[in-house]
């Protein structure tokens, strides 16, 4: 008793404070850690805009490339804050607060920058022209993780006046094959920023994995870090101390998945020399342990299932709306410090009634990768009649 009362005070004295409007974690797996050579960019979404949907933009417009992003509902034009373009280059962000000594008068520009990359870039090295050529200030403060269709993989740390790369091939920088970043920046100012609780719960996980020889893949990403409910600060695993408190009632404090949290994507990029259409961008729209994984390819056009596309009647998208009507049974607390404490018993309720629609996802779509692969190109026909097999729903709805 006297162990959950202590754990319950430090969780009560830490609670109240304002989350960052933008605030996510985020990795990139070179082909360095993944099993079969090809690498990953992992974006789990923090966010104000709990709403969010998929489109896809194709060429033309000032487009050079189609491209799938990641769009709010309802979507600001020209913003995307993930996404994967036909020519195999991928782009994330996560918000850095220890890069800007001040304020600038242009802010929060990052999902223009995506939008201008995705429809412009092939290269990291077309990205980081695109960098220079921006008008200064960029309103930028940020964390981009970019990945291409020849093997570049690197995180640019990017403000008003310059940018920083990380790359993630130099096994000076990344000695394992894969970073993890939240929302401070390596080459910022030091101990300001935030995220380093998020930072190191994430980092240890995937350490540890890496030294159990665990392989990394999308489907690992989400059920180890997306829906993980370990903190590192506290050294407490709530899926391993199901018994902790009774009611399931925790504070919702520096987790990977928390209120906040509105998407989690991985897109697996290709090997160096493959056909840049074979890139899935695996999707997660919600509260991740409320969401169920689909895989999505440019290759289909706008040919995507209308489940992750504006609805007929509202701007949202029918995934990410189930996900969100799961997630109000988890914060079901409204009044005073209520929307502070989440009830892990039912996220992990809704983990387990949802994961054989995602298991059956992911064998499918691996069976057809694995075609693709061999054939060297992705059929259209082939990925329209994946997303009609799809499952979305919850096994005991089936």
């Amino acid at each position: 008793m006297k162990k959950i009362c202590s754990l319950s005070l430090l969780l009560l004295s830490a609670v109240l404070y304002v989350l960052p409007a933008d605030a996510c974690t985020s990795g990139i797996f070179t082909g360095k850690a993944t099993p079969d050579g090809r690498p990953m960019l992992w974006k789990h979404r923090d966010t104000g805009e709990l709403d969010n949907r998929i489109e896809f933009f194709p060429a033309g417009n000032g487009r050079a490339y189609a491209f799938l992003g990641l769009v709010n509902s309802p979507s600001q034009d020209g913003e995307v804050w993930t996404g994967t373009n036909e020519a195999g280059f991928s782009i994330m962000n996560t918000a850095s607060y220890n890069l800007q000594e001040e304020s600038a008068e242009l802010e929060d520009q990052e999902g223009a920058v995506m939008y201008q990359a995705l429809g412009k870039c092939r290269t990291l090295k077309d990205f980081e022209k695109l960098l220079d050529k921006m008008k200064k200030p960029r309103g930028v403060e940020a964390n981009f993780g970019v990945i291409d269709a020849e093997g570049g993989a690197a995180y640019y740390e990017v403000h008003n006046a310059g940018w920083t790369k990380i790359d993630v091939n130099d096994p000076k920088i990344a000695p394992e094959g894969f970073i993890i970043y939240t929302n401070h920046s390596y080459t910022g100012r030091k101990d300001e920023g935030m995220g380093y609780v998020r930072y190191e719960t994430a980092n240890e996980i995937t350490h540890q994995a890496w030294i159990r020889g665990e392989e990394f893949t999308p489907q690992w990403i989400f059920n180890r870090l997306s829906r993980s409910y370990y903190n590192a600060l506290l050294g407490i695993d709530l899926k391993k101390n199901t018994d902790l408190l009774p009611e399931g009632w925790f504070v919702d404090q520096d987790f990977i998945p928390r209120r906040s949290t509105s998407a989690s994507i991985v897109v697996k990029g290709v090997r160096p020399g493959e056909n840049p259409e074979l890139t899935v961008m695996w999707t997660i729209l919600g509260y991740p342990p409320c969401g169920v994984a689909v895989p999505l390819f440019v290759a289909a056009g706008a040919d995507q299932p209308d489940y992750v596309l504006k609805s007929a009647d509202s701007d949202n998208c029918r995934l990410c709306d189930e996900a969100l009507w799961r997630r109000a049974q988890v914060f079901p607390l409204k009044r005073g410090n209520g929307k502070n404490y989440f009830n892990y018993r039912k996220a992990m309720e809704f983990i387990g009634r949802l994961s054989g629609s995602e298991e059956y996802n992911f064998q499918l779509a691996g069976k057809l990768l694995q075609e693709q692969y061999e054939k060297g190109r992705m059929d259209k026909q082939a990925i329209l009649s994946l997303y009609r097999e799809l499952k979305t729903e919850e096994q005991d709805k089936r």
